[in-house]
């Protein structure tokens, strides 16, 4: 597993990144985007994946990962990268796995995002406080696979 210390690069606005030195992408014999497990500092570990952006290979450090870390733009941190072959799936909130069931063409839609849009539409869901704005979001998502099909 390499190992490196890195300092967390400012994106502008609320990005910030990993630059991962070429020689660790290289290392994994995967090409451009590599799906890995990331550990920081020997104590956070979070899934991503190293993509390619402005002519560097970087991982995201979302605000999540910064307020779990309390590390952000300009901290100096060790990271420490894993293969991640595992398979990524994302829990389906029940409302919506509901309408899946029964309306095939928002399923196929569903079926083919990527796992990170399928699973920051599942946050989108769960992550309402109320009834009314779950709804909102629940029928947003549909709207959306539904234009996809």
């Amino acid at each position: 597993m390499p190992t490196f210390r890195t300092t967390l690069w400012p994106g502008g606005g609320n990005n910030v990144g990993i630059v991962v030195p070429e020689e660790v992408v290289l290392s994994f014999e995967r090409g451009k985007r590599v799906p890995v497990t990331v550990t920081i500092d020997g104590g956070y570990t979070y899934r991503n994946t190293i993509t390619s952006m402005g002519g560097q290979y970087m991982i995201s450090f979302n605000s999540e990962t910064r307020a779990a870390t309390g590390r952000g733009a300009g901290d100096e941190v060790e990271v420490t990268l894993e293969l991640d072959d595992a398979p990524r799936t994302v829990e389906v909130p029940d409302v919506l796995a509901h309408v899946l069931a029964t309306d095939t063409v928002a399923a196929e839609a569903w079926r083919r995002l990527s796992y990170s849009k399928q699973k920051a539409h599942a946050q989108s869901i769960d992550g309402a406080k109320t009834e009314e704005t779950r709804a909102r979001r629940l029928d947003k998502v549909l709207t959306e696979l539904r234009g996809k099909s």
